[in-house]
């Protein structure tokens, strides 16, 4: 009697629930070739961002497809691409949904198969998950050339390339692993977040090291790790009070993507009769001259023969894109994007893009590449700029090349003059009105792309000092890429920007290094610097604790995060600038001469009075507000002052 109770309560269940009762043991497992792939991987209750599932498997646009397995989770459309090997499905997941495994149901004239697909529970308080601000300084590292934490997955079965240390354009074997292992060098020299270039699986059989052009976006490359490596990279780095940047491309993948063997839509990329290459002019989306064939060009030509250009145009590309990029965050628990090329993208759906991820998460931040000395077209991409055509980007930030040119040449010049030396920099920072957002400018002397700033300033360390000083002081997110800190330079001097050279394999960071330059042991050892040529012993150690005392420093200098600036005209090749709010100020003097220097305290009398005695950030003394002053060649000095 109670089994035939029972039998009636589930049949009245289903009936309540206006479907029977799935069972997933009645319908088979879809083999590879039926479903090859869905993406995104997975999902979770309670997303703002509509769900799109991308199916790929041979012949699935001729079935029909259901969700089963649990309330609230339904097919709403099923959409066909050109090519029959895929299916775009959208899906509505009730924000009631039951968090769970369900089933994607495919059938045909009787025929059916299912595929499991996880509806997960969000974590708490993911969508209020804050993000990289001035109060953070960011740590560029290119891990292949960081350090090798497991030497078994240099080269890997499901990959092309394999590891070649010897050759300057292959692999070397850094991964995932290496960068957990080392968190704490990155903690101590005062890195708040982490920026890595890309970690997604590029299986380009050469040059496959700088992950840029992704063949999978789902997964992290086999030779870096994998997605629950990546994952525990973010988890393990957050304990140690660091964030994770996750660099992303949505302009190109790789040219062996395995979505080029079959498109889903021939729109689907940019295609030519020809190869045509991107024009690099990307002021041709905001010249009121520009030819719309240039504009064309430059936003759908090709970066190079083996980064296919995507077509953004295309509201299903765009839609993947979105996707993607919420589920990695979802996913892995990061903390911001840096976006990779992003004038090259189609403007309008990248704008789209920007809006749609930080309207999922409202305190996240996204930075672009916005690649260009001319600071009225780099203005034009940061989000809340009242451009003339009324374009916004909604990109929150925007990395400031104007004054990294800037600042490297200044320190060049150990003379100033008409528009030389330290004019330089005083002359961009003059430019700030142009810009909507100063808070959100990332400002940096070098990174993966550019020549080491150690080369810009001669191997000289006391102008490298100067450079250190004034990211940590000057407005906007600072920015370092992994052993600047210690003044690392190219490997081929005679080459100073090529790309091999300045990427440097990081020493101590594979089994078998002379020496280990992680430890302060290996850095008071130093005797050779990265190019082979001898250096004065001890200079990495010196270097590190100057910039670590900078930055750690830097953390809770509130008047730094959201002072205001006032900066003076450069005397002889020196300039000066203050940071300051109601409750401190901070001064700081750059001496880019050869020459001792006496500050003028009382011409700076605006900001001066009412301030007495300071403290020397770099070492603690007291410092007098005094025309007796004196600050050495090449050196800088920084006075913070409480009112």
């Amino acid at each position: 009697m109670k089994k035939i109770l029972t039998a009636i309560a589930i049949i009245a269940l289903a009936a309540c629930s206006g479907k029977p009762s799935f069972d997933p043991a009645s319908v088979a497992d879809a083999t590879k070739e039926q479903v090859a792939r869905v993406e995104p991987l997975s999902w979770w209750v309670g997303m703002k961002t509509d769900l799109q599932l991308m199916v790929n498997g041979a012949g699935i646009s001729e079935y029909d497809v259901t969700i089963e397995g649990g309330k609230g989770v339904s097919v709403e459309k099923i959409n066909k691409a050109e090519s029959p090997n895929y299916l775009f499905v959208d899906v509505n997941v009730a924000a009631n949904a039951q968090p769970g495994t369900y089933y994607i149901v495919f059938s045909k004239d009787g025929e059916s198969f299912k595929y499991p697909y996880e509806i997960a529970a969000r974590a708490e308080g993911s969508a209020e998950r804050e993000s990289f601000t001035t109060a953070d300084m960011v740590y560029l590292i290119m891990p292949d050339r960081f350090a090798n934490g497991d030497a078994s997955n240099d080269s890997t079965d499901d990959t092309t390339e394999d590891a070649n240390r010897a050759n300057g354009h292959g692999r070397h074997g850094g991964d995932i692993q290496g960068v957990i292992d080392h968190l704490d060098y990155i903690s101590e020299l005062g890195a708040t977040y982490i920026w890595t270039t890309p970690f997604l699986e590029d299986n380009d059989p050469r040059g496959s090291y700088h992950g840029y052009a992704a063949s999978d976006y789902y997964h992290i490359d086999s030779r870096f790790g994998s997605n629950e490596l990546y994952k525990e990279l973010v988890e393990k780095a957050r304990e140690k009070g660091l964030g994770i940047i996750m660099d992303i491309v949505p302009n190109h993948c790789s040219y062996v993507h395995w979505w080029m063997e079959d498109l889903p839509f021939q729109d689907w990329i940019h295609q030519f009769d020809t190869y045509t290459g991107t024009n690099v002019a990307f002021s041709t989306n905001m010249d009121p001259n520009a030819s719309s064939k240039d504009l064309y060009i430059q936003e759908s030509g090709w970066f190079v023969p083996t980064m296919v250009d995507m077509n953004l145009d295309n509201p299903y590309v765009l839609q993947y894109f979105i996707q993607w990029g919420v589920w990695w965050i979802e996913y892995s628990g990061l903390n911001g994007f840096r976006v990779d090329t992003y004038p090259y993208n189609e403007k309008g759906p990248a704008s789209e893009w920007c809006k749609a991820i930080m309207n999922e998460y409202p305190n996240f931040n996204i930075v672009g590449e916005c690649w260009t000395s001319s600071i009225p077209q780099l203005a034009y991409w940061q989000g809340g700029n009242a451009n003339k055509d009324g374009f916004d980007s909604h990109l929150p930030s925007i990395m400031d090349f104007p004054l990294h040119d800037a600042m490297r040449a200044a320190l060049a010049e150990d003379e100033g003059g008409w528009g030389m030396g330290m004019t330089k920099v005083y002359d961009i920072l003059s430019h700030d009105f142009v810009y909507h957002d100063l808070s959100k400018m990332l400002i940096f002397p070098g990174n993966h792309d550019t020549a080491r700033i150690g080369d810009m300033v001669r191997k000289d360390p006391r102008a490298l000092k100067l450079a250190m000083t004034m990211m940590a002081t000057m407005r906007g997110i600072p920015q370092i890429f992994a052993g600047d800190e210690l003044m690392f330079v190219s490997s081929k001097p005679d080459n100073i920007g090529d790309h091999p050279g300045l990427r440097v394999d990081f020493p101590g960071g594979w089994e078998g290094d002379e020496i280990d330059l992680f430890t302060a042991e290996g850095r008071e050892a130093q005797t050779h610097n990265t190019d082979g040529l001898k250096v004065e012993k001890g200079q990495a150690a010196d270097l590190f604790n100057y910039v670590s005392r900078l930055f750690q420093w830097r953390k809770t200098a509130d008047v730094i995060h959201n002072g205001k600036t006032v900066h003076f005209m450069t005397r002889d090749n020196t300039y000066a600038y203050f940071r300051y709010n109601d409750d401190a100020a901070v001064f700081v003097f750059i001496n880019n001469t050869l020459e001792d220097k006496y500050v003028p305290w009382s011409y700076y009398s605006e900001i001066t009075e009412g301030l007495h005695n300071g403290v020397d950030v770099l070492t603690g003394e007291p410092v007098e507000v005094s025309d007796a002053t004196v600050v050495a060649p090449k050196t800088a000095l920084v006075v913070e002052f409480k009112r």
